[in-house]
């Protein structure tokens, strides 16, 4: 949580009507009291995000193209770690939900299932029952044998990472946990005839494989993506992987905080700010690598 001083008084005054005068029936007449201007203003920075949303023709290059149309009565104000995927004809999300917008980070948070025929409009789903009020950050993976997995970060478990089965993606039987140690933001894949799992641990991202469709798992030693690459604006650790897989080729995502970069030392909102990265997974006898500082060619099969 950050609290600092802003000028963005439109900013200011969108948060306080949706807070006090929306949620709290505060009185406009009480709370525009004509005070403003010899006030000192401050912003806390948490919760109360929108899924953003890109447009790309070849995966190398994209174009803000605004934030997601998410249906409010099924979620929050808060919206993180959007899951999606084609599957059985149409397109799945599988969001985390934070409803409200919190003075800590001890708030509960849930998984909640949305549908869609086309990525513009989205139709609400099931809530997950996942035995605990506080699971974030979901990743779905279809199993060799029929139905399907669900990897997702149970905070109560000391932020490990668990799984749960279904046979339809409506309903869920809660699994393994996979991880002693905690981190966040899983992503299961296949690749190579194996099932990894990549999921960020904090200092560095933690890969495990899977030789049998992921009943057994084996964690490889030390971390992915931990030291800082030496390009502008990805010159910190990676976090919160996801990966495209083509044919033979493995690419992850990864965003970078920038606070560390130079612009921060000047502009008191640039530590706010995160970059979207793109490398190459390379994979050799079962264990993975990438190389950030290395160029990039990106070659998406349909």
């Amino acid at each position: 949580m950050k609290i600092e001083e802003t000028r963005d008084l439109d900013r200011c005054r969108a948060l306080r009507r949706k807070v006090f005068i929306e949620e709290q029936g505060v009185a406009e007449a009480e709370e525009w009291d004509g005070l403003d201007g010899q006030a000192l203003h401050l912003l806390v920075w948490q919760d109360g995000t929108a899924i953003g949303t890109a447009r790309s023709k070849d995966g190398a290059r994209w174009r803000y193209s605004g934030t997601a149309a998410i249906p409010e009565r099924c979620t929050g104000a808060t919206l993180w770690a959007p899951e999606v995927q084609w599957l059985d004809g149409q397109w799945h999300m599988w969001l985390t939900v934070v409803p409200g917008v919190f003075r800590d980070w001890n708030a509960p948070r849930f998984i909640v299932h949305l549908t869609s025929p086309d990525l513009a409009s989205w139709t609400c789903g099931e809530r997950l029952d996942l035995g605990s009020d506080r699971v974030i950050d979901a990743s779905v993976l279809a199993l060799p044998k029929g139905g399907y997995r669900l990897f997702f970060n149970d905070e109560r478990q000391d932020k490990a990472i668990v799984t749960a089965d279904s046979p339809d993606l409506v309903h869920w039987t809660l699994g393994q946990r996979l991880t002693r140690t905690p981190g966040e933001g899983p992503k299961a894949f296949r690749w190579k005839g194996r099932t990894w799992l990549i999921s960020d641990a904090w200092k560095g991202l933690l890969v495990m494989r899977s030789d049998d469709g992921g009943d057994s798992w084996t964690t490889q030693p030390g971390h992915i993506l931990a030291q800082p690459g030496r390009h502008p604006t990805d010159r910190a650790k990676g976090q919160h992987p996801d990966i495209i897989v083509a044919g033979d080729h493995a690419y992850i995502l990864y965003f970078v905080h920038q606070d560390g970069e130079d612009e921060a030392k000047a502009d008191p909102e640039w530590h706010r700010r995160s970059v979207i990265q793109i490398a190459e997974l390379q994979e050799k006898s079962g264990i993975i690598s990438v190389d950030r500082n290395a160029p990039v060619t990106i070659r998406l099969t349909p």
